[in-house]
């Protein structure tokens, strides 16, 4: 991690670019700009940054994911339905060796037998599932408390 103010990259994978309109008794009313600006505040009132990106092709997803390593200290991803099929992008994050933070809008767990299973789960240090898009904000909150200590445990004693 850097010495400088944290810097949390939020992925979105497929269709979350339909977040509003796309099936709100699922996911709710919030568009995926509201999702961005729910974690952009509340990366700022823990003194972070955010970087947020959407992408409906996988490629561009690990893309990201592997950019992350030089210009992120921890991702959160939401990485849609590929949660449930992609072990690239499981590879990916596993890679960069950066935390993660894996959010879903709506309870995987109470929906088709095909999204209990995530790939991304077995490398993500946190999952945030069904908290709706406060999931962003919870996990947010979570990554910047795990970077401002991880920050403070690299810190040199000072000398009195």
């Amino acid at each position: 991690m850097t010495a400088c103010t944290p810097r949390i990259l939020v992925i979105n994978g497929p269709n979350l670019n339909l977040l509003g309109s796309r099936e709100p008794d699922v996911y709710g009313t919030a568009t995926l700009d509201d999702v961005v600006n729910l974690a952009s505040d509340a990366a700022h009132a823990h003194g972070c940054t955010t970087t947020a990106m959407q992408s409906n092709h996988e490629g561009e997803l690990i893309d990201a994911i592997h950019a992350a390593r030089t210009s992120a200290d921890g991702i959160v991803i939401n990485a849609g339905a590929l949660t449930h099929t992609s072990i690239a992008i499981r590879d990916a994050l596993a890679g960069v060796d950066l935390p993660v933070v894996e959010v879903h809008i709506s309870n995987v767990h109470r929906r088709e037998e095909f999204r209990h299973h995530s790939f991304i789960s077995a490398v993500a240090d946190t999952v945030i599932v069904g908290a709706g898009v406060d999931g962003y904000r919870l996990a947010v909150d979570h990554l910047a408390r795990q970077l401002r200590s991880a920050a403070a445990q690299e810190e040199p004693a000072t000398e009195k």
